[in-house]
């Protein structure tokens, strides 16, 4: 474990243990993956601009968020089907959350029973949601989501069909199943995986058969090809989005927006907050980055609300950039997945930690003690012939 200690090597450990379409599944993104790819290199082309002598001795990175009381502003986003990284899933990303002072959203198609993930900790976590056809099902959905205890609502609305993801098609992962023979190979090498995964029950602990968890993969696929568009909402509006507001009265928040515009349209639909995301380049392809349509997301909520970025963070470094062009906090999601894949919930909880170390370093060495000190006069972007200022917020 001691080498563990990066992105580059939770993933290089990830890959190590997983079938090729395991790990690609949460790997991979949409069409030629430009987005994906672009959420990456467009942290690349922020610079950090420190300043110097500036006393940095007690930095702290806690942060205080719709409640929650939070080490480090980093939050273990939602994604789905997260078992086949790892047959803890969820209960790993709640429980590594919460050891390491912060906080995890439960996805909208969790391969965990939310009762199950709401009683593994102490602190109320946060809950994704999808808009369903059926109002009544979303109902029973909110309804659920209250009587576990989660305390603050994402409503996810950047994927109402599904992406062109071209790694499971070329990997026979989707209905009907149709895997190659380099996918049936490489699930035998990965022997531990396979027991690991058909050997344990996502309810109980404890399967009685092959059979039963061959089934129950079978059906979570079947689940998911018919879920969009046959039971997710293809045709959801911001009608809608007033409606969940009339019937949660708890924080709420908008993921999926990626310009000024549905940023104001959120807050005016009663949103207590907005997260700038792409769904990590796996539904639209061709999408900027969402750190580069961060500043006038920001600018456009104007201090009305937290805004928060998801998409491309992989270092302390990243996460001190989004903070100082006007984030709230950042969001990660394959990285905890890869550390589940190798370490189970003590993998989340170290990852985690590792970001709220680089996070404070990152900070000293900037110049400022306390993240509301952080701003875009600390960052530049990369241009042809030099490095050009961020726009101040605002603008």
């Amino acid at each position: 474990m001691a080498e563990l200690n990066n992105f580059e090597t939770w993933r290089a450990g990830a890959r190590a243990r997983l079938p090729r379409f395991a790990f690609d599944f949460a790997d991979g993104g949409a069409d030629d993956e430009v987005t994906l790819r672009r959420n990456r290199t467009a942290f690349d082309d922020l610079s950090l601009i420190p300043r110097v002598l500036r006393a940095t001795e007690n930095a702290s990175a806690e942060l205080e968020l719709f409640g929650h009381r939070l080490r480090v502003p980093v939050l273990a986003a939602p994604t789905g089907d997260s078992r086949i990284l790892g047959p803890q899933a969820e209960l790993a990303q709640a429980q590594g959350a919460s050891a390491a002072g912060t906080v995890s959203i439960l996805s909208g198609v969790a391969s965990m029973p939310p009762d199950r993930v709401a009683a593994a900790v102490s602190e109320p976590q946060w809950a994704q949601l999808f808009l369903y056809r059926d109002r009544e099902v979303t109902l029973q959905a909110v309804d659920r989501i209250k009587r576990l205890g989660f305390s603050v609502l994402v409503l996810t609305v950047d994927g109402p069909v599904k992406g062109n993801r071209e790694r499971d098609i070329r990997n026979g992962f989707r209905l009907p199943l149709k895997p190659t023979a380099r996918t049936a190979l490489g699930n035998i090498r990965h022997w531990k995986w396979m027991w690991d995964y058909f050997t344990t029950d996502p309810k109980a602990g404890a399967e009685p058969g092959l059979g039963t968890r061959l089934g129950t993969l079978l059906a979570n696929r079947r689940q998911q090809a018919l879920s969009v568009p046959a039971v997710f909402n293809v045709n959801q509006s911001w009608d809608d989005l007033k409606w969940l507001r009339g019937i949660w009265d708890g924080p709420l928040l908008l993921k999926g927006v990626m310009c000024a515009e549905d940023a104001d349209l959120a807050l005016e639909a009663g949103c207590d907050g907005v997260i700038v995301s792409n769904h990590g380049g796996r539904e639209l392809d061709s999408v900027p980055a969402s750190i580069e349509v961060l500043p006038e997301i920001v600018a456009a909520v104007g201090g009305r609300a937290p805004v928060l970025l998801d998409g491309g963070i992989r270092r302390g470094t990243d996460v001190v950039k989004a903070l100082s062009l006007g984030a709230t906090a950042c969001l990660v999601g394959r990285p905890w997945l890869y550390a589940l894949a190798v370490a189970g919930a003590d993998g989340v909880q170290r990852m985690l930690e590792e970001f709220r170390s680089e996070v404070l370093t990152a900070m000293q060495l900037v110049g400022v003690t306390k993240i509301d000190e952080l701003g875009p006069e600390f960052v530049r972007r990369r241009a042809g012939t030099g490095l050009e200022p961020v726009p101040p917020r605002g603008r």
